[in-house]
C-alpha cells in the first residue's frame, strides 16, 4: 500500500514509518528540513519537505496515497489549532485515516477499555477523534512509550546523568500504562494492514510496575545509582506545564481489543528489565 504520515521525524512517527516500509509498503513522510528530509531518504521512506499549516504544499503525496497517518504533535499555544487543521485536511484529502492520540485521554483509574467515557486531559482532542471516527478511520491510543530515544522515560535518563537523580512526580507510587516504541509500531503496522474502521484501540503491554520502580530502574541503568527525586506537583508544573498532570496519572488500560480485532501481542514486558538497554539507545540518540 501506499501511506502517507505527518510527523515521520518524530518518536512515533519515524518508528512507525521504518515498521511499515520494512513490512514492504509504499512510504512517504513529511518532515519539516532538509536534514530531516535526507534521514527519512536514507530509510527508504519518501520524503515530503513542509509545514502542518500548510496543507496545499503536501496535498498531493497524501491523497495520492491509500493510508493516511497522523503523527506529528507540535507543542505551543497552537496545538490544538494546528492538530484540528491537520485532521481536517487529511480527511478532507479522502482515503483512510490512522490518527494518533493517547491513554491520557481516559484520565485517572480505570480499568479503561475503548468505550470507557474518563475524564481526558485535553478534552479538544476528544472532539478530533470524534471526527476521525465518523469518517470511519482509526484512533490509536498508545500508551506512554518507551525505547529508542527515549519518550518520557527520557526525563528519568536526562535527570540521571545531569542532576544524579531520576525525577518523578510525587512518591512514584502511581503506574503508567506504557508500551515500547517496536511494539507500538507494529499495532500502527496491524492495524493498517487489517482495516478496521471507526475503531478506537489502545495500544499498552501489561506490565505494573510503578513509576518509582522505573524511574529507580533508569537511574541504576544512567550510573546514579537508583536515585529519584520526588518533585511536588505544583514545582512538576512549573518544570513540565501541563504534562505535569499525567506525569502523576495513577492508570489501568486494556489493550484486548487490539488482540482480538488484530491479533497484536506486545513482545516487551515493561520497562526495567531491559533499562540498561533503553539507556544506551538514549544516550546515543543524544
Amino acid at each position: 500500500m501506499k501511506i502517507f504520515l505527518t510527523g515521520a521525524s518524530g518518536y512515533i512517527g519515524r518508528a512507525v514509518a521504518e515498521g511499515l516500509r520494512r513490512r514492504g509498503h509504499r512510504v512517504s513522510g513529511l518532515v519539516r528540513t532538509p536534514a530531516k528530509a535526507k534521514a527519512l531518504a536514507a530509510r527508504e521512506i519518501e520524503p515530503v519537505v513542509g509545514d502542518m499549516r500548510q496543507p496545499k504544499g503536501w496535498e498531493r503525496p497524501a491523497r495520492n496515497a491509500d493510508v493516511r497517518i497522523h503523527c506529528a504533535v507540535e507543542y505551543g499555544a497552537d496545538y490544538e489549532k494546528l492538530d484540528r487543521g491537520a485532521v481536517e485536511a487529511l480527511l478532507a484529502f479522502g482515503g483512510r485515516l490512522l490518527y494518533t492520540s493517547g491513554v491520557w485521554q481516559y484520565g485517572p483509574g480505570g480499568p479503561f477499555v475503548e468505550s470507557s467515557a474518563g475524564a481526558p486531559l485535553m478534552p479538544w482532542r476528544s472532539e478530533h477523534e470524534k471526527l476521525v471516527l465518523a469518517a470511519s478511520g482509526v484512533v490509536l491510543r498508545p500508551g506512554c512509550v518507551y525505547g529508542g530515544a527515549g519518550g518520557l522515560t527520557g526525563l528519568w535518563f536526562q535527570g540521571a546523568v545531569e542532576h544524579k537523580a531520576a525525577p518523578i512526580v510525587g512518591d512514584g507510587a502511581n503506574r503508567w500504562a506504557v508500551v515500547h516504541l517496536e511494539d507500538l509500531a507494529c499495532l500502527y503496522a496491524l492495524a493498517v494492514e487489517g482495516e478496521p474502521a471507526g475503531e478506537i484501540l489502545n495500544g499498552v503491554d501489561a506490565s505494573r510496575f510503578t513509576v518509582r520502580e522505573m524511574a529507580e530502574a533508569a537511574s541504576r541503568a544512567a550510573g546514579a545509582g537508583g536515585a529519584v527525586s520526588a518533585l511536588s506537583f505544583a514545582d512538576a508544573e512549573k518544570r513540565y506545564g501541563g504534562m505535569a498532570h499525567g506525569l502523576a496519572l495513577d492508570q489501568r488500560v486494556d489493550a484486548s481489543k487490539a488482540a482480538r480485532l488484530l491479533g497484536w501481542n506486545p513482545r516487551f514486558n515493561g520497562f526495567p528489565p531491559d533499562a540498561d538497554a533503553f539507556f544506551a539507545a538514549w544516550n546515543a540518540s543524544r
